[in-house]
């Protein structure tokens, strides 16, 4: 079953905390699929409202609403492609909309443990400036499902690129979650490390270029409905909109 990779990743904090994590692609495994029976691909789509998007712990909205929406096809073999996009408030640099697209694999590879492996390439495509904004990013993750939990580690490397200012960036993470049982109610927890060029303190102005970032939240979900909040946190100097603590609420539809 394909679960909405950039849906998870990308939103990164917000999304994790509504019960997502990964890299690991919006819906869940007892969600509807536009399938049949004998095919051997899978096709789902997500459209989610944030009050704020927050990436890996920075605000890429301005600590304003965004709109974001997805779209995955897998194979059963466990290969998939997928696109995400979201609204960003990112200057004549940036534009005001994110666009993703990423491929990869995932697939068990153990009784209760899943590794997800794959590329993924943020564009902006609104940008004004003719600048090279957009980038690559490796990804890997393992999942170990815990019975009623579940955990995820893992990596992302976006090498030297000149849109990166021929710097590099590595993020490391760990996403935990966890379902009362008998209920539709999803609590998690997600703690993120970047060494490199996107280091949150750094792009708040600080000489560091390495930085935590972290979330705890809790989601409800009913039939393709779900809707969480979040409160994430990063390292380094506080700017409202941009580096702040914040509480962030989001609705998402996954079909």
């Amino acid at each position: 079953m394909l679960t909405s990779f950039r849906g998870t990743l990308a939103a990164s904090i917000t999304a994790l905390s509504l019960g997502v994590a990964a890299p690991a692609m919006a819906q869940s495994a007892d969600e509807a699929d536009e399938t049949t029976e004998d095919s051997a691909y899978t096709v789902s789509a997500n459209v989610a409202l944030t009050t704020d998007y927050r990436f890996r712990g920075v605000s890429l909205s301005g600590g304003d609403p965004a709109i974001q929406g997805g779209l995955d096809v897998g194979h059963e073999s466990g290969f998939y492609v997928g696109v995400w996009a979201s609204s960003i408030e990112g200057g004549d640099a940036y534009g005001e909309m994110e666009f993703d697209v990423y491929g990869g694999w995932s697939g068990d590879v153990a009784e209760g443990v899943t590794v997800d492996v794959g590329l993924l390439y943020y564009a902006y495509p609104t940008e004004e400036l003719g600048l090279d904004t957009d980038y690559w990013e490796p990804y890997a993750s393992v999942g170990f499902n815990l019975g009623p939990a579940e955990a995820t580690v893992g990596a992302a490397y976006a090498f030297e690129q000149d849109s990166l200012g021929g710097d590099d960036n590595l993020y490391l993470y760990t996403d935990v979650g966890f379902s009362l049982p008998n209920t539709p109610i999803s609590l998690s927890g997600h703690l993120g490390y970047t060494d490199g060029v996107l280091a949150p303190p750094l792009l708040a102005g600080d000489a560091d270029d390495s930085g935590l970032d972290w979330s705890i939240g809790a989601s409800v979900s009913s039939g393709i409905v779900e809707v969480g909040v979040a409160y994430v946190g990063v390292e380094g100097p506080s700017i409202d909109g941009f580096t702040d603590d914040a509480i962030v609420g989001t609705i998402t539809a996954s079909f």
